[in-house]
């Protein structure tokens, strides 16, 4: 181990280098941009660090880049890095100090869409492998990478991947896309992940917007899509949907216990996103339980009428309003749609109409598994300390992997948790980069 740890340390600028290329082809899912050209360059860089690639299609979907390097000493054991290869939209452009996709280093940072969430990530991984086939010619277990392309949109087509390469794909554990580290430099090993169910509201009133003066005989789609959004939830957050809840179980002593050691630093989080006071001015184990817990009902976005510079005086003919609901454990997310359904006609709502973009169940890892273990131990060699989080707020096809392939999932990364992800400025630490190639050696040793 010593000498596959000092050839991550000499090797850093190879790190770098390989990221910025990587930055450097957009590959937006959301526009089907450099999607294509994206897959065949991580495939590449695969076989350039001596990893078996290639690229596994489905009719109508993006391509997703499979790699597996098999171990000669321990071939039986399995262990599979889930990525992807796509990233968000990085606009708005006129935010960002350089370009999106220009892979600026400055100082300890690399910047540019992707930089972060989640090519940084998943250099992390491939020189790990790299490390360990240079200085000894082999891997400690076979290692597996299963990355997509869709998962800025939902990850919709995993699945189908997931279960047509069963057998390819099988595994005894799997390390999750992406891992936040906080303010002080501690890894947060993430158990879990909640659920998604997004969709898209649309009233629709009259052929054609029109003057703003005919308010007083046209009904506003607006207005009739805010009443309807009124009956959803209270002002509080909870929703007001029958049985939302229904299927919804408290934490057990061991969840509980988890939350309650979990440091989170209440001051420097308000004050990173310039907030006064969180939702019902919650405070110490209730943030926690909500983060870790709690269903939300999100508006993502509005649509309607004018909205660009200066006034005009119109008439909307539709309004449209994105939402995206976080759904916890046993919540499935098609039983959630019919209820928002019911509900929308029992209030009489049923001229809305209702797309659905994507549902996905929440997933969780026991804390109890052996895989927890390993992963604690190489988090405290590589980082000094951890912390260990029941379930991330955020959604990602967790319950698929963990469902299909019938193996744990655990997220542990580079991803510094003010990285501006999603935001324009994306930024991954170098030395965090740094860090985590080294735990996942160390992950790679111990299992």
């Amino acid at each position: 181990m010593k000498k596959v740890l000092a050839h991550v340390d000499r090797n850093m600028s190879g790190l770098v280098s390989d990221l910025q290329t990587l930055i450097r082809q957009p590959s937006v899912s959301a526009k089907n941009e450099g999607i294509e050209q994206c897959a065949k360059l991580v495939a590449k860089m695969l076989k350039k660090s001596g990893i078996k690639s290639e690229i596994l299609r489905l009719k109508g979907v993006a391509p997703l880049v499979y790699g597996e390097i098999k171990s000669k000493k321990n071939p039986n054991k399995t262990i599979l890095f889930y990525n992807h290869y796509d990233v968000q939209p990085a606009e708005p452009f006129e935010l960002w100090d350089d370009p999106p996709f220009s892979g600026k280093v400055k100082g300890n940072k690399i910047f540019g869409r992707g930089s972060a969430d989640d090519k940084g990530e998943l250099i992390t991984r491939i020189k790990a492998v790299e490390a360990f086939l240079q200085e000894t010619g082999d891997v400690p277990c076979t290692v597996k990478f299963v990355i997509e392309g869709e998962e800025e949109i939902g990850s919709a087509n995993v699945e189908q991947y997931l279960k047509k390469y069963r057998k390819k794909f099988a595994c005894d554990g799997v390390i999750w896309e992406f891992g936040y580290v906080d303010a002080k430099s501690r890894p947060i090993i993430g158990l879990g992940m909640k659920g998604l169910l997004y969709v898209e509201l649309t009233a629709k009133e009259s052929i054609r917007d029109a003057h703003s003066s005919l308010a007083v005989i046209i009904k506003n789609p607006a207005w009739r899509l805010i009443d309807a959004l009124k009956t959803l939830r209270d002002s509080s957050g909870k929703i007001l949907i029958k049985d939302w809840y229904r299927e919804v179980t408290p934490f057990n002593k061991e969840d509980l216990k988890l939350l309650s050691g979990e440091p989170f630093d209440e001051s420097g989080f308000k004050w990173e996103y310039g907030i006064l006071q969180f939702v019902n001015n919650m405070k110490g184990l209730d943030v926690k339980k909500a983060l870790a817990g709690d269903p939300t009902c999100n508006i993502a976005g509005m649509i309607s009428g004018y909205t660009l510079q200066g006034a005009k005086t119109v008439l909307p003919s539709s309004a449209t309003v994105k939402i995206d609901f976080r759904l916890v454990p046993k919540m499935d997310p098609k039983k959630q749609i019919a209820r928002l359904k019911t509900h929308l006609k029992k209030h009489g709502f049923s001229d809305i109409s209702v797309k659905i973009f994507h549902g996905e169940a929440a997933s969780r890892t026991d804390p109890s598994s052996p895989f927890v273990g390993i992963v604690k131990q190489a988090a405290k060699e590589s980082f000094g300390s951890y912390i260990v989080n029941v379930s991330n707020a955020g959604t990602g096809p967790m319950h698929s992997f963990a469902s299909v392939l019938k193996a744990p999932c655990i997220s542990i990364g580079s991803t510094y948790m003010f990285a501006r992800i999603h935001s324009p400025n994306e930024f991954a630490r170098i030395d965090l980069l740094k860090k985590t190639t080294k735990c996942m050696c160390h992950i790679l040793d111990r299992f």
